[in-house]
């Protein structure tokens, strides 16, 4: 089986931040590392070169193959920000994105513009239902 291209790094996090031009993606997300490093209590990691990752998860298939991912995350892109919240159920998910604002959605991550089209208690909701099921 394939092995996942995406791991850990030794990449800073906070330099990696700064590097960010545009002002408002850049304190946003800074504000969502520390939101995830809050929800989490571990520190943020650098995932391949351009997705911060905050806390450790191992995953499991039935199969017996295991990795290992982080429970919650983001990633600035051109456009927009994507944030992967792993650990929400179907029912979970569609419930809180309902309050969350201005967002669209992929297969695995929610895309926004920035935390001013957003309820920021809601995407900390999220964060903590995440870590919360991840967790046990």
């Amino acid at each position: 089986m394939a092995e996942l291209k995406t791991k850990v790094t030794e990449q800073s996090v906070p330099d990696y931040l700064l590097q960010i031009t545009d002002e408002t993606t850049r304190k946003d997300c800074q504000a969502i590392c520390q939101l995830m490093e809050d929800v989490t209590k571990a520190k943020a990691k650098m995932w391949g070169t351009a997705i911060v990752g905050v806390g450790d998860y191992t995953y499991s298939y039935s199969t017996g193959r295991t990795g290992e991912w982080f429970m919650v995350g983001f990633a600035p892109r051109k456009t927009n920000i994507s944030l992967y919240i792993m650990g929400c159920s179907a029912d979970e998910r569609a419930d809180v994105l309902s309050r969350l604002g201005k967002h669209k959605t992929g297969k695995g991550c929610i895309y926004i513009k920035n935390l001013k089209d957003i309820n920021v208690d809601v995407l900390r909701e999220m964060c903590e239902i995440s870590y919360r099921n991840l967790k046990k």
